[in-house]
Protein backbone atom coordinates (compact mmCIF):
# COMPACT_ATOMS: atom_id res chain seq x y z
CA UNK A 1 0.00 0.00 0.00
CA UNK A 2 1.32 3.54 -1.03
CA UNK A 3 1.97 6.45 1.19
CA UNK A 4 -1.49 8.31 0.01
CA UNK A 5 -3.92 9.58 2.57
CA UNK A 6 -6.49 6.31 2.70
CA UNK A 7 -9.80 6.43 0.69
CA UNK A 8 -12.55 4.82 0.85
CA UNK A 9 -14.50 3.93 -2.32
CA UNK A 10 -18.12 2.69 -2.24
CA UNK A 11 -19.98 0.74 -4.49
CA UNK A 12 -23.36 0.47 -5.10
CA UNK A 13 -25.67 -1.63 -7.70
CA UNK A 14 -28.93 -2.09 -7.77
CA UNK A 15 -31.45 -4.40 -9.93
CA UNK A 16 -34.73 -4.09 -8.64
CA UNK A 17 -38.25 -5.06 -9.78
CA UNK A 18 -40.97 -2.52 -8.97
CA UNK A 19 -44.55 -2.94 -9.61
CA UNK A 20 -45.20 0.66 -11.62
CA UNK A 21 -43.40 3.88 -13.22
CA UNK A 22 -40.43 4.63 -15.45
CA UNK A 23 -36.64 5.44 -13.88
CA UNK A 24 -36.12 8.81 -14.18
CA UNK A 25 -33.94 9.99 -16.81
CA UNK A 26 -30.17 9.93 -15.49
CA UNK A 27 -28.57 11.70 -18.96
CA UNK A 28 -27.41 15.29 -18.77
CA UNK A 29 -26.30 17.19 -22.15
CA UNK A 30 -23.50 18.94 -21.06
CA UNK A 31 -20.25 17.75 -18.74
CA UNK A 32 -20.81 19.52 -15.87
CA UNK A 33 -23.78 20.60 -14.51
CA UNK A 34 -25.29 21.54 -10.94
CA UNK A 35 -28.73 19.32 -10.04
CA UNK A 36 -30.02 20.10 -6.46
CA UNK A 37 -27.71 18.61 -3.99
CA UNK A 38 -24.95 17.33 -6.31
CA UNK A 39 -23.16 18.39 -9.24
CA UNK A 40 -23.18 16.25 -12.43
CA UNK A 41 -19.99 15.43 -14.45
CA UNK A 42 -19.26 13.26 -17.55
CA UNK A 43 -17.79 12.40 -20.36
CA UNK A 44 -18.16 13.76 -23.78
CA UNK A 45 -18.46 10.46 -24.94
CA UNK A 46 -22.66 9.25 -26.13
CA UNK A 47 -23.06 5.89 -24.85
CA UNK A 48 -21.58 3.74 -27.70
CA UNK A 49 -24.32 1.96 -30.08
CA UNK A 50 -23.49 -2.22 -29.78
CA UNK A 51 -21.41 -3.26 -33.03
CA UNK A 52 -21.60 -7.03 -34.48
CA UNK A 53 -18.39 -8.14 -32.03
CA UNK A 54 -20.02 -6.54 -28.80
CA UNK A 55 -23.37 -8.29 -29.78
CA UNK A 56 -21.84 -11.48 -30.10
CA UNK A 57 -19.48 -11.51 -27.19
CA UNK A 58 -22.82 -10.44 -25.18
CA UNK A 59 -23.96 -14.16 -25.53
CA UNK A 60 -20.54 -15.24 -23.82
CA UNK A 61 -20.89 -12.84 -21.10
CA UNK A 62 -24.36 -13.84 -20.31
CA UNK A 63 -23.16 -17.51 -20.19
CA UNK A 64 -20.06 -16.31 -18.23
CA UNK A 65 -22.66 -14.52 -16.35
CA UNK A 66 -24.90 -17.62 -15.08
CA UNK A 67 -21.57 -19.64 -14.07
CA UNK A 68 -21.06 -16.72 -11.28
CA UNK A 69 -24.17 -16.98 -10.52
CA UNK A 70 -24.42 -20.62 -10.10
CA UNK A 71 -20.83 -20.93 -8.32
CA UNK A 72 -22.05 -17.71 -5.86
CA UNK A 73 -25.00 -19.66 -4.89
CA UNK A 74 -23.19 -22.60 -3.62
CA UNK A 75 -20.83 -20.42 -1.14
CA UNK A 76 -24.25 -18.81 0.19
CA UNK A 77 -26.50 -21.11 0.43
CA UNK A 78 -25.42 -22.30 3.63
CA UNK A 79 -27.71 -19.52 5.00
CA UNK A 80 -31.04 -20.15 6.93
CA UNK A 81 -34.11 -19.45 5.13
CA UNK A 82 -35.20 -18.58 1.53
CA UNK A 83 -33.19 -16.71 -0.34
CA UNK A 84 -33.55 -14.19 -3.42
CA UNK A 85 -30.14 -12.71 -5.30
CA UNK A 86 -29.77 -10.79 -8.30
CA UNK A 87 -26.25 -12.44 -9.78
CA UNK A 88 -26.67 -9.41 -12.74
CA UNK A 89 -26.95 -7.18 -10.21
CA UNK A 90 -23.41 -7.96 -8.66
CA UNK A 91 -21.90 -8.85 -12.20
CA UNK A 92 -22.81 -5.49 -13.38
CA UNK A 93 -21.85 -3.16 -10.13
CA UNK A 94 -18.72 -5.35 -10.00
CA UNK A 95 -18.03 -5.00 -13.52
CA UNK A 96 -18.08 -1.49 -13.32
CA UNK A 97 -15.31 -1.80 -10.35
CA UNK A 98 -13.18 -4.55 -12.49
CA UNK A 99 -12.98 -1.65 -14.96
CA UNK A 100 -10.58 0.15 -12.61
CA UNK A 101 -8.87 -2.60 -11.51
CA UNK A 102 -5.50 -3.67 -12.92
CA UNK A 103 -2.16 -6.30 -12.47
CA UNK A 104 -3.10 -9.24 -10.17
CA UNK A 105 -6.20 -7.79 -9.06
CA UNK A 106 -7.84 -7.72 -12.54
CA UNK A 107 -6.84 -11.55 -12.79
CA UNK A 108 -8.35 -12.43 -9.92
CA UNK A 109 -11.73 -10.29 -10.08
CA UNK A 110 -11.71 -11.81 -13.51
CA UNK A 111 -11.31 -15.61 -12.27
CA UNK A 112 -14.48 -14.68 -9.44
CA UNK A 113 -16.78 -13.16 -11.86
CA UNK A 114 -16.06 -15.83 -14.86
CA UNK A 115 -15.48 -13.01 -16.73
CA UNK A 116 -13.42 -14.22 -19.85
CA UNK A 117 -13.56 -11.44 -22.09
CA UNK A 118 -10.72 -8.89 -21.84
CA UNK A 119 -11.63 -5.81 -20.51
CA UNK A 120 -11.72 -4.02 -23.87
CA UNK A 121 -14.40 -6.46 -25.08
CA UNK A 122 -16.54 -7.04 -21.63
CA UNK A 123 -17.09 -3.51 -21.11
CA UNK A 124 -18.76 -3.33 -24.73
CA UNK A 125 -20.22 -6.67 -24.16
CA UNK A 126 -22.12 -5.58 -21.00
CA UNK A 127 -23.62 -2.47 -22.87
CA UNK A 128 -24.71 -4.53 -26.07
CA UNK A 129 -26.83 -7.27 -23.18
CA UNK A 130 -27.90 -4.14 -20.96
CA UNK A 131 -29.16 -2.52 -24.08
CA UNK A 132 -30.68 -5.82 -25.58
CA UNK A 133 -32.13 -6.28 -22.11
CA UNK A 134 -34.06 -2.81 -22.30
CA UNK A 135 -35.52 -3.65 -25.39
CA UNK A 136 -37.50 -6.20 -23.85
CA UNK A 137 -40.19 -3.96 -22.67
CA UNK A 138 -40.47 -2.18 -26.03
CA UNK A 139 -41.27 -6.08 -27.61
CA UNK A 140 -43.42 -6.45 -24.97
CA UNK A 141 -45.95 -3.68 -25.76
CA UNK A 142 -46.49 -4.72 -29.31
CA UNK A 143 -48.02 -7.94 -28.04
CA UNK A 144 -51.11 -6.60 -25.98
CA UNK A 145 -49.84 -3.69 -24.05
CA UNK A 146 -50.68 -5.72 -20.74
CA UNK A 147 -48.05 -4.80 -17.64
CA UNK A 148 -44.89 -5.72 -18.48
CA UNK A 149 -41.65 -3.21 -17.76
CA UNK A 150 -38.01 -3.69 -17.95
CA UNK A 151 -35.80 -0.48 -17.74
CA UNK A 152 -31.91 -0.34 -16.78
CA UNK A 153 -30.34 2.65 -15.34
CA UNK A 154 -26.93 3.43 -14.40
CA UNK A 155 -25.67 6.13 -12.07
CA UNK A 156 -22.08 6.75 -9.95
CA UNK A 157 -21.34 9.34 -7.20
CA UNK A 158 -18.36 10.17 -6.57
CA UNK A 159 -16.49 12.66 -4.00
CA UNK A 160 -16.39 16.34 -5.13
CA UNK A 161 -12.77 16.76 -4.75
CA UNK A 162 -11.42 13.72 -5.86
CA UNK A 163 -9.73 13.45 -9.57
CA UNK A 164 -11.13 10.65 -11.38
CA UNK A 165 -9.05 9.76 -14.75
CA UNK A 166 -10.78 11.21 -17.83
CA UNK A 167 -9.96 7.24 -19.75
CA UNK A 168 -12.52 5.75 -16.54
CA UNK A 169 -15.12 8.63 -17.31
CA UNK A 170 -14.70 7.71 -20.60
CA UNK A 171 -15.15 3.99 -19.92
CA UNK A 172 -18.28 4.16 -17.77
CA UNK A 173 -20.21 7.10 -20.10
CA UNK A 174 -19.71 4.59 -23.60
CA UNK A 175 -20.68 1.32 -21.99
CA UNK A 176 -23.02 2.50 -18.70
CA UNK A 177 -24.34 5.60 -19.80
CA UNK A 178 -23.43 7.18 -16.67
CA UNK A 179 -21.61 10.13 -15.81
CA UNK A 180 -20.44 11.03 -11.97
CA UNK A 181 -22.73 12.93 -9.77
CA UNK A 182 -20.44 14.54 -7.31
CA UNK A 183 -21.04 14.46 -3.77
CA UNK A 184 -19.50 16.29 -0.21
CA UNK A 185 -18.55 12.87 1.26
CA UNK A 186 -16.07 14.43 3.18
CA UNK A 187 -17.63 17.12 4.62
CA UNK A 188 -21.46 15.58 4.43
CA UNK A 189 -20.65 11.82 4.81
CA UNK A 190 -24.33 11.03 6.11
CA UNK A 191 -26.06 13.87 4.12
CA UNK A 192 -24.31 12.08 0.99
CA UNK A 193 -25.19 8.54 2.30
CA UNK A 194 -29.62 10.15 2.55
CA UNK A 195 -29.35 12.18 -1.00
CA UNK A 196 -28.30 8.60 -2.47
CA UNK A 197 -30.96 6.15 -0.23
CA UNK A 198 -33.37 8.99 -1.66
CA UNK A 199 -32.22 8.32 -5.09
CA UNK A 200 -32.67 4.23 -5.06
CA UNK A 201 -35.92 4.81 -3.24
CA UNK A 202 -37.68 7.34 -5.71
CA UNK A 203 -36.03 4.47 -8.34
CA UNK A 204 -37.44 1.78 -6.92
CA UNK A 205 -40.89 2.85 -5.76
CA UNK A 206 -39.92 2.73 -2.39
CA UNK A 207 -39.17 -0.56 -2.22
CA UNK A 208 -35.50 -0.45 -1.43
CA UNK A 209 -35.51 2.58 1.17
CA UNK A 210 -32.42 2.06 2.95
CA UNK A 211 -29.94 0.63 0.71
CA UNK A 212 -26.68 2.18 2.51
CA UNK A 213 -27.49 2.12 6.05
CA UNK A 214 -25.84 4.11 8.81
CA UNK A 215 -22.11 4.40 9.08
CA UNK A 216 -21.52 3.00 5.62
CA UNK A 217 -20.66 6.20 3.85
CA UNK A 218 -17.60 7.71 5.60
CA UNK A 219 -15.78 11.19 5.29
CA UNK A 220 -13.06 9.09 3.19
CA UNK A 221 -15.68 7.96 0.82
CA UNK A 222 -14.54 8.09 -2.96
CA UNK A 223 -17.04 6.91 -5.28
CA UNK A 224 -20.45 4.97 -5.27
CA UNK A 225 -21.74 3.41 -8.46
CA UNK A 226 -25.05 2.70 -8.85
CA UNK A 227 -26.63 0.36 -11.35
CA UNK A 228 -30.34 -0.06 -11.44
CA UNK A 229 -32.59 -2.36 -13.41
CA UNK A 230 -36.65 -2.44 -13.01
CA UNK A 231 -38.45 -5.02 -14.19
CA UNK A 232 -42.59 -5.49 -13.70
CA UNK A 233 -43.45 -8.80 -15.48
CA UNK A 234 -47.21 -10.35 -15.80
CA UNK A 235 -48.09 -14.16 -16.43
CA UNK A 236 -48.09 -14.80 -20.16
CA UNK A 237 -51.38 -16.88 -18.64
CA UNK A 238 -52.43 -15.42 -15.39
CA UNK A 239 -53.50 -17.52 -12.62
CA UNK A 240 -57.59 -17.53 -11.65
CA UNK A 241 -57.80 -16.00 -8.53
CA UNK A 242 -60.63 -17.96 -8.19
CA UNK A 243 -58.51 -21.14 -8.03
CA UNK A 244 -56.29 -19.89 -5.47
CA UNK A 245 -57.17 -21.83 -2.26
CA UNK A 246 -55.38 -22.63 1.23
CA UNK A 247 -53.13 -25.56 0.96
CA UNK A 248 -50.08 -27.33 2.98
CA UNK A 249 -46.30 -26.88 2.10
CA UNK A 250 -43.73 -28.71 3.05
CA UNK A 251 -41.21 -26.91 4.11
CA UNK A 252 -37.79 -27.57 4.69
CA UNK A 253 -37.10 -27.70 8.47
CA UNK A 254 -40.13 -30.05 8.82
CA UNK A 255 -43.26 -27.67 9.04
CA UNK A 256 -46.25 -27.98 7.62
CA UNK A 257 -47.99 -24.31 7.07
CA UNK A 258 -51.24 -23.63 5.37
CA UNK A 259 -50.27 -21.35 2.15
CA UNK A 260 -52.10 -19.70 -0.49
CA UNK A 261 -51.99 -21.95 -3.56
CA UNK A 262 -52.67 -20.63 -6.78
CA UNK A 263 -54.06 -23.82 -9.51
CA UNK A 264 -53.81 -23.14 -13.64
CA UNK A 265 -53.80 -26.18 -16.30
CA UNK A 266 -51.91 -25.43 -19.46
CA UNK A 267 -49.43 -25.98 -22.05
CA UNK A 268 -45.76 -25.22 -20.42
CA UNK A 269 -42.31 -26.15 -20.73
CA UNK A 270 -41.78 -29.11 -18.39
CA UNK A 271 -39.42 -31.85 -17.56
CA UNK A 272 -38.83 -34.36 -14.94
CA UNK A 273 -35.17 -36.09 -14.05
CA UNK A 274 -33.83 -38.04 -11.36
CA UNK A 275 -35.12 -37.06 -8.75
CA UNK A 276 -36.67 -33.57 -9.63
CA UNK A 277 -38.81 -31.67 -11.92
CA UNK A 278 -38.70 -28.60 -13.57
CA UNK A 279 -41.40 -25.92 -14.97
CA UNK A 280 -41.10 -22.73 -16.96
CA UNK A 281 -43.67 -19.73 -16.68
CA UNK A 282 -43.61 -17.31 -18.78
CA UNK A 283 -44.03 -13.75 -18.90
CA UNK A 284 -46.25 -11.41 -21.39
CA UNK A 285 -44.00 -11.52 -24.43
CA UNK A 286 -42.77 -14.36 -23.90
CA UNK A 287 -39.28 -12.87 -23.56
CA UNK A 288 -38.75 -13.96 -20.08
CA UNK A 289 -39.78 -16.13 -17.14
CA UNK A 290 -39.08 -18.24 -14.22
CA UNK A 291 -38.39 -21.79 -13.75
CA UNK A 292 -38.82 -23.36 -11.00
CA UNK A 293 -37.08 -26.54 -10.18
CA UNK A 294 -38.33 -28.67 -7.90
CA UNK A 295 -36.22 -31.62 -6.02
CA UNK A 296 -37.86 -34.29 -5.03
CA UNK A 297 -39.64 -34.95 -1.13
CA UNK A 298 -36.62 -35.27 1.48
CA UNK A 299 -34.08 -34.66 -1.49
CA UNK A 300 -33.73 -31.24 -1.56
CA UNK A 301 -30.79 -30.24 -0.13
CA UNK A 302 -28.69 -33.19 -2.06
CA UNK A 303 -30.01 -31.32 -5.22
CA UNK A 304 -29.01 -27.82 -4.28
CA UNK A 305 -25.61 -28.88 -3.56
CA UNK A 306 -25.09 -30.49 -6.96
CA UNK A 307 -26.93 -27.66 -8.28
CA UNK A 308 -24.24 -25.56 -10.51
CA UNK A 309 -24.37 -24.06 -14.26
CA UNK A 310 -23.92 -27.17 -15.89
CA UNK A 311 -26.71 -28.46 -14.44
CA UNK A 312 -28.91 -25.87 -14.75
CA UNK A 313 -28.08 -25.75 -18.21
CA UNK A 314 -28.73 -29.01 -18.42
CA UNK A 315 -32.45 -28.73 -16.74
CA UNK A 316 -32.77 -25.40 -19.28
CA UNK A 317 -31.98 -27.42 -22.47
CA UNK A 318 -34.46 -30.18 -21.64
CA UNK A 319 -37.43 -28.51 -21.49
CA UNK A 320 -40.35 -29.30 -23.60
CA UNK A 321 -43.89 -28.53 -24.01
CA UNK A 322 -46.23 -30.59 -21.74
CA UNK A 323 -49.77 -30.08 -20.51
CA UNK A 324 -49.38 -28.99 -16.82
CA UNK A 325 -51.83 -28.84 -14.10
CA UNK A 326 -49.70 -26.64 -11.81
CA UNK A 327 -50.17 -25.73 -7.90
CA UNK A 328 -47.86 -22.78 -6.89
CA UNK A 329 -47.89 -20.64 -3.90
CA UNK A 330 -47.89 -17.18 -3.45
CA UNK A 331 -45.34 -15.80 -1.56
CA UNK A 332 -43.32 -12.63 -0.49
CA UNK A 333 -40.29 -12.23 1.09
CA UNK A 334 -36.72 -10.45 1.24
CA UNK A 335 -33.19 -11.71 2.24
CA UNK A 336 -29.75 -10.13 2.73
CA UNK A 337 -26.64 -11.47 2.13
CA UNK A 338 -24.08 -10.03 5.10
CA UNK A 339 -21.33 -12.47 4.48
CA UNK A 340 -20.86 -11.68 0.60
CA UNK A 341 -17.55 -10.21 1.40
CA UNK A 342 -16.10 -13.22 2.70
CA UNK A 343 -17.64 -15.76 0.53
CA UNK A 344 -16.25 -13.12 -2.67
CA UNK A 345 -12.78 -13.69 -1.20
CA UNK A 346 -13.24 -17.45 -0.75
CA UNK A 347 -14.14 -17.58 -4.72
CA UNK A 348 -10.52 -15.96 -5.30
CA UNK A 349 -10.79 -12.12 -4.70
CA UNK A 350 -8.82 -12.28 -1.93
CA UNK A 351 -6.37 -9.71 -3.62
CA UNK A 352 -9.11 -7.49 -3.92
CA UNK A 353 -10.19 -7.16 -0.62
CA UNK A 354 -6.10 -6.16 0.64
CA UNK A 355 -2.81 -3.84 0.50
CA UNK A 356 -1.86 -5.56 -2.66
CA UNK A 357 -4.78 -4.13 -4.81
CA UNK A 358 -4.99 -1.88 -7.25
CA UNK A 359 -7.79 -0.32 -8.93
CA UNK A 360 -5.25 2.79 -10.29
CA UNK A 361 -7.71 2.88 -13.66
CA UNK A 362 -10.11 4.69 -11.39
CA UNK A 363 -7.38 7.47 -10.25
CA UNK A 364 -3.98 6.53 -11.03
CA UNK A 365 -3.10 5.89 -7.65
CA UNK A 366 -2.47 2.17 -6.18
CA UNK A 367 -4.08 2.69 -2.69
CA UNK A 368 -7.59 1.63 -3.04
CA UNK A 369 -8.69 -1.83 -1.79
CA UNK A 370 -12.25 -3.44 -1.87
CA UNK A 371 -13.94 -3.40 1.73
CA UNK A 372 -17.14 -5.36 2.25
CA UNK A 373 -19.60 -6.20 -0.29
CA UNK A 374 -23.39 -5.98 0.66
CA UNK A 375 -26.52 -7.73 -1.62
CA UNK A 376 -30.28 -7.62 -0.56
CA UNK A 377 -33.28 -8.88 -2.60
CA UNK A 378 -36.38 -8.91 -2.58
CA UNK A 379 -39.51 -11.05 -4.56
CA UNK A 380 -43.34 -10.81 -4.88
CA UNK A 381 -45.39 -13.91 -6.65
CA UNK A 382 -48.85 -13.76 -6.79
CA UNK A 383 -51.26 -14.27 -9.31
CA UNK A 384 -51.24 -11.74 -12.01
CA UNK A 385 -46.74 -11.78 -11.96
CA UNK A 386 -44.02 -10.87 -10.18
CA UNK A 387 -42.25 -8.01 -8.87
CA UNK A 388 -38.92 -7.97 -7.37
CA UNK A 389 -36.11 -5.89 -6.03
CA UNK A 390 -32.33 -6.42 -5.40
CA UNK A 391 -29.40 -4.09 -4.58
CA UNK A 392 -25.44 -4.77 -4.10
CA UNK A 393 -23.54 -2.29 -2.33
CA UNK A 394 -19.31 -2.86 -2.92
CA UNK A 395 -17.57 -0.64 -0.33
CA UNK A 396 -13.56 -0.11 -1.11
CA UNK A 397 -10.93 1.39 1.47
CA UNK A 398 -7.39 2.69 1.01
CA UNK A 399 -5.17 0.39 1.43
CA UNK A 400 -38.34 -35.82 -19.84
CA UNK A 401 -41.42 -34.28 -21.75
CA UNK A 402 -44.95 -34.76 -21.21
CA UNK A 403 -45.56 -36.32 -24.39
CA UNK A 404 -49.10 -34.84 -25.27
CA UNK A 405 -50.23 -36.56 -21.50
CA UNK A 406 -51.09 -34.15 -18.81
CA UNK A 407 -48.67 -34.00 -15.87
CA UNK A 408 -49.14 -32.50 -12.27
CA UNK A 409 -46.87 -30.63 -10.70
CA UNK A 410 -47.62 -29.52 -7.10
CA UNK A 411 -44.73 -27.39 -5.92
CA UNK A 412 -45.83 -27.76 -2.65
CA UNK A 413 -42.37 -28.51 -1.30
CA UNK A 414 -39.13 -26.63 -0.93
CA UNK A 415 -38.16 -25.15 -4.41
CA UNK A 416 -35.48 -23.43 -6.80
CA UNK A 417 -36.49 -20.86 -9.14
CA UNK A 418 -34.58 -18.53 -11.74
CA UNK A 419 -35.53 -15.70 -13.51
CA UNK A 420 -34.40 -15.67 -16.95
CA UNK A 421 -34.27 -13.77 -20.12
CA UNK A 422 -34.72 -16.53 -22.53
CA UNK A 423 -33.09 -14.89 -25.49
CA UNK A 424 -29.71 -13.98 -23.77
CA UNK A 425 -29.84 -16.42 -20.92
CA UNK A 426 -29.52 -14.14 -18.66
CA UNK A 427 -30.46 -14.88 -15.21
CA UNK A 428 -31.44 -11.86 -13.29
CA UNK A 429 -32.90 -13.22 -10.34
CA UNK A 430 -32.00 -16.31 -8.59
CA UNK A 431 -33.25 -18.13 -5.17
CA UNK A 432 -35.05 -20.98 -3.26
CA UNK A 433 -38.04 -20.97 -1.64
CA UNK A 434 -38.01 -23.20 1.67
CA UNK A 435 -41.21 -21.41 3.08
CA UNK A 436 -43.47 -18.94 1.39
CA UNK A 437 -45.04 -18.34 4.88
Amino acid sequence: MSAYPVRTLLFTALLALAACGTPKNNGQPNNSKTNGAFQYLKSDRPRSTPDAQAKADATTLAQDNTAFALDLYQHIRGQAGNLVLSPYSISAALAMTWGGARTATETDMATTLHFSLPQDRLHPAFNALDQELASRAQQAETEDGRGFALHIVNSIWGEKDHPFLPSYLDLLAENYGAGLRLLDFAGAPDASRQIINGWVSDETNARIKDLLPPGSILDTTMLVLVDAVYFNAAWAKPFEKGSTAPGTFHALDGSSPSVQMMSEGAELPYRSGAGWQAVEIPYEGDQLAMDVIVPDATHFSDYEGSFDAAAFQSVIASLQPAEVDLTFPKFTFSSRLDKLTQQLQAMGMASAFNGSADFSGMDGLHDLALSQVIHEGFIAVDESGTEAAAATAVTVVGSAAGGGNTVTLAVDRPFLFAIRDRGTGTVLFLGRVVNPS
